[in-house]
């Protein structure tokens, strides 16, 4: 059975990109990671997991006395999913109305709109075929 497409909130987000580094690891080790740039309660942690074990966001196996997890969706998988309910609900679906905004806020170097126009041109070849 193909795992549901199930969107992560932040908090889950946070572990699935912590997985898709370095699975499979304990709920320990996780919550480890975690603890280097915020501060959250173990059981927090666990519960988060245990929770996106139920959702089909995660996977579990039993490892001796301990759990280990991997991430049951691909990173591009959920970039994409994140990506298009982030452009329908902030820009109406329209992926140029982004661009433009990411464009116009941040400085964009020389070498980042060379690469922007190359993949412009690739997807361009790409529908022409």
């Amino acid at each position: 059975m193909k795992p549901k497409k199930i969107t992560p909130t932040a908090a889950e987000l946070d572990i699935l990109n912590i997985l898709w580094e370095k699975e499979p690891l304990t709920v320990k080790d996780i919550h480890a990671l975690i603890c280097k740039s915020k501060d959250v309660g173990y059981t927090t942690t666990l519960k988060i997991m245990q929770n996106m074990t139920t959702k089909g966001l995660l996977k579990r196996e039993r490892s001796g006395k301990s759990h280990l997890y991997f991430s049951n969706h691909a990173r591009e998988e959920t970039r994409e999913r994140l990506l298009n309910r982030f452009v329908d609900s902030a820009f109406g679906g329209s992926a140029s109305s982004l661009v433009m905004q990411l464009l116009g806020n941040k400085k964009t170097s020389v070498e980042e709109l060379d690469e922007i126009q190359q993949i412009i041109e690739q997807i361009k070849t790409d529908s022409s075929l």
